[in-house]
C-alpha cells in the first residue's frame, strides 16, 4: 500500500521523470566527453551555467526554467567554445583550459548571485538552490522542457552519429576526409551544455559534472563498442537517477541530487569491481591463475629434468596443492612409499612439451 502510494505521489512522479530524463541524456553525451579525454568538460561547464542563471533572473526577475535553461545553455556554451579557442590558438592543454574557463565563470556566478542577495527582489529566494540542485521542486510544466531538451539532443547526435564517431576517435584522419572537424567537436560540445542543463534542476551546479563522468565511466568497464557503451550509461543513469530519487523520497530530509550521485558512484565502484575482463577482481583472478599455470609448468619441467626430486613435504604449500591438482590431472603418480611424486605416461608427454616451450624461449 505504501509503495501505492508512492507512486501516485505527484511530486515523487515529477521527481523520478526528470531523474530518467537526467540520465537518459547525461549518461551517452558524458560518453563523448569521456572517450575525448575531456572527463572535466561537464565540470566546467556546469559551473559556467551559474552566470546564465544569475543572468537570467535579473533580465527576466524570476526563476522560470525555460529562462534559466536559456541562460545555462548561453553561458556554459560559450566556456566551452573559450576552452576550444584557448587550446586551440595557444600552448595551454585541454585540462589548464577548463581549469580556467571553470574558474573564471564560476567566480562570475558568485559575484552575480551575491548582487542578487543584496537586491530587494523576493523572488530571489531559492536561487542558490541551483547550486545543490532542487529536485522537489520540479513541476510537470519543467518535465515537458526538460524531455524536449533531451528530445532534441539525442535526436541530433543520432542525425550525427558517424561523424561524431570518427571525429572521437580519430579527429585528424575525419579532417584528412574533408570533414569539419572543429565544428563537429564543437557541436558535441554544445550538446554536454545541453545535458548540463537538462540536470540543473535535479543535482545542482556543483553535482552535476558527476552525471556526465559517472555512467559513461561505468560503461566504459562493461563494453567496448561505442554504441553498446552509450546504452548501457543511459541505463546508469536512468537506474541512478531513479534509486537516488526513490532513496531520497523514503528517507525524509536526504537531498535527492547528492543520492542521485553516490548511487551513480557505487555503481561504478561495481563495475571496476566486477566487469567481465577489466574488473579489478578479474585482474586478481586471472593473475593467480597465471601464477597457478607458471608453477604447473615448472614442475612439470622440473620432474622431467630431474627425476631425483625432493620430496613433497619440503615443498611450500602452495607448490603441495599444484601437485595435487596435476595428480586429479592425471599427470603424475606416487612412487617410493608415497613420499615422491612421478610422472604418467600422460604426464612425461605433457612434460616433453613443456620443456620445449622452455627452450624456444630460453636466450
Amino acid at each position: 500500500m505504501q509503495w501505492l502510494e508512492l507512486l501516485s505521489d505527484y511530486t515523487f512522479q515529477n521527481v523520478v521523470i526528470g531523474a530518467s530524463l537526467l540520465g537518459l541524456i547525461s549518461g551517452p553525451l558524458g560518453c563523448f566527453a569521456v572517450l575525448r579525454r575531456q572527463s572535466l568538460l561537464g565540470d566546467a561547464i556546469s559551473h559556467a551555467a551559474l552566470p546564465g542563471i544569475c543572468l537570467s533572473f535579473i533580465i527576466t526577475g524570476s526563476r522560470d526554467i525555460g529562462g534559466i535553461m536559456i541562460g545555462s545553455l548561453a553561458t556554459g556554451s560559450l566556456a566551452a567554445l573559450i576552452m576550444l579557442l584557448l587550446t586551440r590558438k595557444s600552448r595551454l592543454k585541454t585540462d589548464a583550459g577548463l581549469g580556467v574557463c571553470l574558474s573564471l565563470f564560476f567566480a562570475v556566478g558568485i559575484v552575480l548571485l551575491t548582487y542578487i542577495q543584496g537586491t530587494s527582489n523576493a523572488a530571489q529566494g531559492g536561487l542558490e538552490a541551483f547550486l545543490f540542485g532542487q529536485a522537489a521542486a520540479t513541476l510537470r510544466s519543467d518535465l515537458w522542457v526538460m524531455g524536449g531538451v533531451t528530445l532534441v539532443t539525442l535526436s541530433l547526435l543520432a542525425a550525427f552519429w558517424k561523424q561524431a564517431k570518427l571525429v572521437t576517435f580519430d579527429a585528424e584522419y575525419a579532417r584528412t576526409l574533408g570533414m569539419p572537424a572543429t565544428a563537429i567537436e564543437a557541436t558535441l560540445t554544445a550538446m554536454v551544455a545541453l545535458a548540463v542543463v537538462v540536470g540543473l534542476q535535479m543535482v545542482g551546479v556543483i553535482l552535476m559534472a558527476a552525471m556526465i563522468v559517472a555512467p559513461a565511466a561505468a560503461a566504459r568497464q562493461w563494453s567496448r563498442h561505442l554504441g553498446t557503451m552509450l546504452a548501457i550509461a543511459a541505463g546508469v543513469g536512468i537506474v541512478s537517477g531513479v534509486s537516488g530519487a526513490t532513496i531520497s523520497t523514503l528517507s525524509r530530509g536526504l537531498a535527492t541530487g547528492p543520492l542521485i550521485v553516490l548511487t551513480a558512484t557505487a555503481i561504478v565502484l561495481l563495475s571496476l569491481a566486477l566487469a567481465p575482463g577489466r574488473g579489478l577482481l578479474w585482474g586478481i583472478m586471472k593473475h593467480y591463475l597465471q601464477k597457478a599455470e607458471l608453477q604447473k609448468r615448472q614442475l612439470l619441467y622440473t620432474l622431467y629434468k630431474h627425476p631425483a626430486r625432493p620430496a613433497s613435504r619440503r615443498l611450500s604449500l602452495s607448490a603441495r596443492l599444484t601437485l595435487a591438482l596435476l595428480k586429479r590431472q592425471g599427470y603424475l603418480t606416487r612412487s617410493q612409499g608415497e613420499a615422491d611424486w612421478g610422472l604418467t605416461t600422460t604426464g612425461q608427454a605433457k612434460a616433453r612439451q613443456v620443456v620445449a616451450t622452455f627452450e624456444e624461449v630460453a636466450p
